[in-house]
């Protein structure tokens, strides 16, 4: 009987210890305002309940969606499309610069071949310094189409970014004096 009793306190003080050695389970995360998810911070001076805070953003930004013209989520849409076709655009530079050594080579060794049989009645020899003086000027040529082509894309990919910021600044702007005249403080 006195084994029995020390193998119980044995084992629900074991028990004990492991479960006190365990984490509590983490609590949910807590849901972001809408203007935490824009990054502006709001935060209530008059004591405004969470409630009251949530309509309050939900007002500012249809407010400021008005008054900008412009959705921040929508712009930021655009944003990430832009991103993707400018990348497209520079895959397709670099696919169509494939092969310009072999086309500028084939050009090349055309006007070489004429150029040896005018010259020294060689058109082989002609042909062969043609074909390499063809394909090093087709892929210098290709590179620098490629390299404009980039240029460009990215060119015009940094214009959408920098007016697509612009908006969501005004953006924020509107949305932040809405939310300070109902009493918030704001950041962003």
């Amino acid at each position: 009987m006195r084994k029995s009793v020390v193998l119980v306190t044995v084992v629900s003080l074991t028990a004990g210890s492991v479960a006190l050695g365990q984490a509590p389970p983490a609590p949910p995360p807590a849901q972001k305002t809408l203007a935490a998810t824009l990054n502006v911070y709001a935060f209530p001076t008059k004591g405004q309940k969470p409630e009251q805070q949530s309509q309050d953003e939900a007002a500012c930004y249809t407010y400021a969606t008005q008054s900008v013209g412009k959705d921040p989520f929508d712009l930021q849409k655009q944003a990430q499309q832009s991103q993707q076709q400018t990348e497209q655009a520079k895959q397709q530079a670099a696919q169509a610069t494939k092969g310009a050594g072999v086309k500028g080579a084939v050009g090349g060794a055309a006007a070489g071949a004429l150029i040896g049989e005018i010259a020294s009645d060689d058109a082989g020899k002609g042909a062969a310094y043609g074909a390499a003086a063809g394909a090093i000027a087709g892929r210098r040529r290709a590179k620098m189409a490629q390299q404009q082509a980039t240029q460009t894309a990215d060119q015009q990919n940094q214009q959408v970014q920098q007016a697509t910021q612009q908006d969501i600044d005004n953006f924020k702007k509107a949305f932040s004096v809405c939310l300070e005249a109902k009493d918030y403080m704001v950041k962003y």
